[in-house]
């Protein structure tokens, strides 16, 4: 559905020409403009377009996590479209669009605001609404730990191209935030194992793949700017963050965030988005800061506001829409049931 609405009028919207800074005109609607031989940069604009749209179609599938077992597939489909084109879209073009977050020096070089803070928001902001699974806090181990290794071991790899691939060539600064990227996710996962381990006696694979989805969220708008220093910091800083967060969300707020998509995604962006600041100076190994540390942190945090109010007041409207037209939740028979069986007359598994 994503894949549609960015062919109609997504990627215009993201890309097109400006309007007052918030959000592109439809002059590439339909992809209108984009050839055989036209370019972005230095590399084909169907690249360009193909690479974006991967970003596009991950914030929505982040989000959804929060309320996983829960939402209705109707209302799913809605909040999810209506979200890209208020949130997504608009957001994407202040940063990277030539919108006025760009103009004003906000760094974000893979997303940190654009996509984890935005759907780390939209989490927890679904999440309350939506209100607590039955057996909260007692109903969410995974029920399959292998296939979740699996795809955490898919993800960190997959994850090299998100970060790395957005220096759109392949050089030196790609090869760089790849790097970064990996020392976030390895010291990430150490941290969270190790404080798991104090605080419960034992490690789990859970916590270790976790905290290496944290580092890897983290690492994410620092990425492009940071040296291997930063990316070693802003990993133990992931690690302990979203761990702290975790808890707080679960234990002491009873919020049901189901895969903790706010304290490790939203939590984790925003740590990054604000680090980089710091770990993008030479002093600290990075790759220069265009001001003082206190300028770009200064950039940073009005950056970070705009985008976690702009996303917190439009989710929290758009659900309330949604809601009017098909109601969000399932009934609790349908809960219990499961939606595999309720909503798709299938199951994961035919024993």
């Amino acid at each position: 559905m994503v894949s549609v609405i960015w062919v109609i009028c997504g990627y215009s919207l993201a890309f097109g020409g400006s309007v007052g800074g918030y959000v592109g005109d439809l002059s590439r609607a339909w992809l209108s403009g984009v050839e055989l031989d036209t370019v972005s940069g230095t590399i084909p604009e169907s690249v360009f377009v193909m690479f974006q749209l991967t970003f596009a179609i991950i914030t929505p599938a982040l989000f959804v996590g929060a309320f996983a077992e829960r939402m209705r597939f109707s209302a799913l489909l809605l909040f999810s479209g209506a979200w890209v084109l208020v949130v997504y879209f608009p957001v994407a073009h202040w940063v990277w669009g030539g919108g006025w977050l760009g103009a004003m020096g906000f760094r974000d070089f893979a997303g940190g605001a654009v996509v984890h803070v935005t759907a780390g928001v939209a989490a927890i902001i679904a999440a309350v609404v939506m209100g607590n699974r039955k057996g909260f806090p007692n109903s969410g181990a995974p029920h399959n730990l292998p296939m979740t290794v699996t795809g955490a071991c898919m993800l960190w790899v997959g994850w090299f191209g998100f970060n790395a691939g957005s220096a759109v060539a392949s050089n030196g600064a790609a090869g760089m935030a790849m790097l970064v990227t990996h020392i976030s996710a390895a010291v990430a996962s150490l941290v969270w194992m190790t404080l798991e381990w104090v605080k419960y006696g034992k490690p789990s694979v859970l916590g270790i793949v976790t905290g290496m989805v944290a580092g890897l969220a983290t690492i994410t708008p620092a990425s492009g700017y940071v040296g291997p220093m930063g990316g070693f910091f802003i990993g133990l800083a992931a690690g302990l963050g979203c761990f702290v967060a975790t808890q707080f969300i679960k234990q002491r707020l009873k919020i049901d965030d189901s895969l903790d998509v706010f304290p490790v995604h939203g939590v984790g962006g925003m740590i990054g988005l604000l680090l980089l600041a710091i770990f993008s100076a030479e002093r600290f190994d990075g790759l220069g800061l265009d001001g003082t540390i206190l300028d770009q942190l200064g950039i940073q945090i009005i950056g970070l506001l705009a985008v976690i109010v702009w996303t917190a007041i439009a989710s929290f409207v758009l659900l309330k829409v949604v809601n009017a037209i098909s109601p969000l939740r399932v009934s609790d028979d349908e809960e219990t049931e499961g939606l595999d069986l309720v909503s798709h007359e299938e199951r994961g598994y035919n024993l």
